[in-house]
């Protein structure tokens, strides 16, 4: 095909992912290139797509077909009402973990507090935080150095000054002390991978993804230092698997049997976030 109306290069990418078994993407991919709504992109409907874009789009439509995340191929993904840039380095945001971080946002007072993402990948949670509520110290801490240089570049882009840590878990954090701790850790038990999404485990960090301890083992070590880095009255916010709340309700039980902890469900109605106030 040459030459074609973006209308119908949108039908050749729906053929064409039908033919290779994939959802159809096109639109997105089309969308997110060239940064329009989709009322500009049915102005331009029936316009002869240019050939540079028509190029573009064909390379992104095969790379797709191909398994690699949308998100990775335009190189961004929308969390929360901003553009995050999102790389192979870091965790692609879901719409799930916005309803983690309002859920913070509807729970902490408005007033300057010291706020820690822990585990910050691109950056998503930290930054979210701070553009609503400019007063508050965040910081955000990762394993990673090659996902604090992506939350970074997040945090430059976006206006929203951080404080970062390239720790494990408290390794670098020990004398810090925090109001709220905010975290959406590896929790995926390696006996999951037969199940899960071939494009997630083809291109999504594998250490942002699971745990051992069936998945837990993150939260073992989370839980074991908030005495010693949250604030007296300090809480945790943080999402897991939705099948894990029963063995999680236990490791609070054995590791902070005075704290209150409270569940809550996520869109789908599946348990998948808790807040833990000692």
């Amino acid at each position: 095909m040459t030459n074609p109306t973006f209308f119908e290069a949108l039908h050749w990418a729906s053929i064409f992912l039908e033919q290779h078994q994939q959802e159809d993407a096109g639109r997105f991919l089309l969308l997110e290139r060239q940064h329009w709504t989709t009322t500009q992109l049915l102005l331009h409907y029936r316009e002869v797509i240019p050939l540079a874009v028509w190029q573009q789009f064909q390379a992104d439509v095969r790379r797709f077909a191909a398994n690699e995340p949308a998100q990775y191929i335009v190189g961004h993904a929308p969390f929360f009402g901003h553009e995050f840039k999102v790389t192979p380095a870091t965790l692609i945001p879901r719409p799930e973990t916005e309803e983690l971080v309002e859920w913070v946002l509807n729970e902490l007072p408005s007033h300057p507090l010291k706020i820690l993402d822990l585990g910050t990948g691109s950056g998503a949670i930290a930054i979210s935080l701070k553009l609503a509520r400019p007063q508050w110290q965040v910081w955000a801490s990762d394993i990673s150095p090659a996902a604090l240089a992506v939350a970074k570049i997040n945090s430059q882009q976006l206006a929203a000054p951080l404080t970062f840590r390239k720790s494990d878990v408290y390794a670098q954090l020990a004398a810090e002390h925090f109001d709220a701790i905010v975290s959406n850790p590896p929790y995926i038990a390696t006996s999951e991978r037969n199940v899960m999404d071939t494009r997630v485990l083809a291109y999504e960090p594998a250490t942002a993804l699971f745990a051992a301890e069936a998945g837990l083992g993150l939260y073992r070590r989370i839980l074991q230092g908030l005495p010693q880095q949250l604030q007296p009255d300090g809480q945790f916010f943080g999402e897991f698997g939705y099948r894990q709340r029963p063995a999680l309700t236990r490791l609070v039980a054995q590791l902070l049997p005075a704290a209150q902890v409270a569940f809550r469900r996520d869109i789908s109605g599946h348990q998948r976030m808790l807040q833990i106030k000692l």
